[in-house]
């Protein structure tokens, strides 16, 4: 399992401008009233839904590229009708968005992974996934790598979804708009479980998933300036650099190792339940232009 996974981790001689480990530092309550609590010390943060609420957090910077990692454990027994979310997003009507979302289920039911990337305010690029463990035992780690030209989705260090910049053919690639950390647990009761068939089991609530080891070892925006981790463009300014493929020291220069991109097809023919690039029903005028490019 070790070869295949995208090993994704900085060099320890890089300083990061942005990292992670205590959401006292790095993240804020945004919404909630109380319903969202920062835990051990700064650790972790738990966030809280009842029938009157659900609550999230955000990230005080604003980012232009990078890796962000998360652990996330979920709701656990009768989820049904919660949703839990760990995104990337600018703001304003043609704002860039990066989704994971955790869609609940009964009791002794998968979740489902829910994955979308919005450009210049469009999104519909969903893809979905069953997740090869229960979500809800223990903590596992979500990563988002964003860089100039790959948006890749990753779980345990797992590829799961990569998202290429084909803006030369056409297709709108988010590159321009910082985006800022956000994760909430709310009520999607009228669609999120079984299109909306199994509403939320309120005698339940309280509903908790946990978050720990938020880390952002990315590019940060402050005063109209961007700031990257030392070293982070030292590859892509390089004379005839070669771009780094998965395993490398950088995230800027990220892409998928021919080892990965099969690890990735592996998991996508085994646990992908939904891909908007086959939905010809959708889409009767034809599937977006990137469902055509290699």
């Amino acid at each position: 399992m070790r070869s295949f996974a995208l090993g994704i981790a900085a060099m320890a001689c890089m300083v990061a401008i942005a990292h992670g480990g205590n959401f006292f530092q790095d993240a804020e309550i945004s919404w909630g009233q109380g319903r969202g609590k920062i835990v051990n010390g700064g650790r972790g943060l738990d966030l809280t839904l009842d029938k009157s609420s659900g609550s999230g957090f955000q990230s005080k910077n604003e980012y232009l590229f990078g890796k962000i990692d998360m652990q996330i454990k979920l709701v656990p027994g009768n989820s049904a009708g919660t949703v839990t979310t760990f995104y990337l997003s600018s703001q304003g009507a043609t704002h860039d968005e990066i989704d994971f979302e955790f869609l609940g289920n009964v009791t002794g039911e998968p979740y489902t992974l829910h994955t979308n990337v919005f450009a210049q305010g469009q999104g519909q690029r969903e893809q979905q996934f069953r997740l090869w463990f229960d979500p809800t035992k223990d903590f596992h780690t979500y990563t988002i790598i964003w860089n100039p030209q790959h948006i890749i989705f990753a779980v345990d260090g797992t590829p799961i979804r990569d998202f290429k910049n084909h803006e030369a053919r056409g297709v709108a690639f988010p590159k321009s708009q910082p985006m800022r950390l956000y994760a909430s647990l709310w009520n999607a009761d009228d669609w999120a479980t079984q299109g909306g068939r199994v509403k939320a089991d309120w005698s339940k609530a309280p509903f908790v998933a946990s978050f720990r080891g938020f880390n952002a070892d990315a590019c940060v925006m402050a005063n109209g300036k961007q700031q990257c981790p030392v070293g982070t463009l030292e590859t892509a300014a390089a004379p005839g650099g070669r771009r780094g493929r998965a395993g490398s020291s950088s995230w800027w220069n990220q892409e998928l190792s021919d080892m990965s991109y099969r690890r990735m097809r592996w998991v996508q023919r085994k646990f992908m339940i939904y891909n908007y690039c086959t939905d010809a029903k959708r889409f009767p005028q034809g599937v977006p232009a990137e469902c055509k490019l290699r």
